[in-house]
């Protein structure tokens, strides 16, 4: 036990990554508390504690039964009345699962981030994230549904699945990394078993690990094949491994939710730009700076700034030309990987010899991002005046 808190384990930066996440739980916590439980949030409970209770399966045309199943993990003893009122009284243990896996996406991109970029890339996308408006509600489940399970299983599968690549060129004995494979195999049941649309999962681990891993293919199908049939066995498990019930769930369900009318629509970018400003004003910024200084500066092109950029890409594409909910979950899973791409662009920039002056305005800007997101609490209160039933923002 010494030797993981040693200081290269646990040092400094480890330090202030922690009390950063530790701020994060605590916007969520002020969120949760300012936010009852409201219709939609308790008919995904009681769907969920009629399956834990009773074995009937919960599942919808978006939504598996897991994303149920994790909607009621908090409350699996509880036997009384399931309308919003008298669940409101369990408003904490109902949404403690998704402030959980709030944190651990955000100590993911973290560790992501400073792996890939050092320490100053950690810290850019975990500031960025921890201080997002629209990160902080979600997983406060404040008016929008919760989406950290999605956000996060789609976040590891495929970070997870560039870790396996770089592990089949190790030696032979390390080929079946158990602790990986389990991770990717979680990674890959959370995100398709929040949202049916999350099924990308799949094949971009895939196509991460091929070619990543030219000489060692046959390996990584093995290896991934393992991951995919650990991931699948968590699927066919919260079906309670009822055939008839897997059989109906995949007959009524949308996978492919692609509209092309919704990518003619100009409603349906101002919709995501409204959404990008919620996740942070800030991005207006940086995104445009990282996308230019990618073009125009050959260093910045490579594989750890390309891969984010085009999986961010990949969903908010999709995203934009899905409707309602379905739309929703690809854009905020894209987000915490839009971090890692700017935290590596910034990254990358602050190496050159004009650190002194980009280190100023990259902190300026942060620090901007913070006092917007602190100052914008009292906007996301009331913002819930602006709620449909079902629990989306008006466009």
């Amino acid at each position: 036990m010494t030797e993981i808190f040693t200081r290269e384990r646990f040092g400094n930066p480890q330090f202030i990554a922690l009390l950063l996440l530790l701020v994060f739980v605590a916007q969520c916590v002020w969120l949760a508390r300012s936010e009852p439980i409201q219709p939609g949030e308790s008919a995904r409970v009681a769907s969920g504690l009629q399956q834990w209770q009773h074995g009937k399966v919960a599942q919808d045309a978006a939504h598996p039964p897991l994303s149920f199943l994790l909607a009621s993990a908090g409350v699996l003893a509880y036997r009384g009345p399931q309308d919003p009122a008298s669940l409101d009284r369990w408003r904490w243990l109902i949404r403690a699962p998704w402030m959980v896996l709030g944190m651990l996406l955000g100590g993911s991109l973290w560790y992501v981030a400073r792996r890939l970029y050092g320490n100053a890339g950690g810290y850019i996308a975990l500031v960025l994230f921890c201080f997002s408006p629209a990160m902080i509600a979600t997983s406060a489940s404040f008016v929008e549904p919760p989406q950290t399970g999605a956000m996060w299983g789609l976040f590891g599968s495929v970070f997870t699945s560039i870790a396996v690549a770089h592990t089949l060129y190790a030696p032979r004995r390390v080929l079946w990394n158990w602790w990986r494979i389990g991770l990717l195999a979680l990674s890959l049941a959370l995100s398709a078993g929040s949202n049916f649309a999350l099924w990308i999962a799949f094949p971009l681990g895939l196509a991460f690990l091929l070619y990543l891993a030219p000489g060692r293919r046959a390996a990584a199908l093995a290896v991934y094949g393992t991951s995919c049939g650990l991931a699948i066995l968590v699927l066919l498990g919260s079906y309670w491994f009822q055939g008839r019930a897997v059989a109906e769930g995949l007959r009524q369900a949308r996978f492919l939710q692609l509209s092309p009318t919704a990518l003619a629509m100009p409603e349906s970018y101002l919709s995501f730009i409204e959404r990008l400003t919620r996740t942070s004003p800030a991005l207006l910024v940086l995104v445009p700076v990282a996308w230019l200084t990618m073009a125009a500066w050959p260093r910045a092109r490579y594989f750890g700034n390309v891969a984010p950029l085009l999986v961010a890409l990949l969903l908010t594409f999709w995203g934009i030309a899905s409707p309602h909910e379905a739309g929703l979950a690809l854009e905020l899973a894209a987000m915490p990987i839009l971090f890692v791409f700017i935290a590596g662009v910034l990254a990358d920039l602050l190496e050159t010899r004009f650190r002194p002056l980009l280190m100023g305005a990259v902190a300026g800007i942060l620090a901007a991002h913070v006092l917007w997101s602190l100052v914008s609490r009292g906007g996301l209160l009331a913002a819930a005046s602006k709620v449909h039933p079902g629990g989306a923002f008006r466009p």
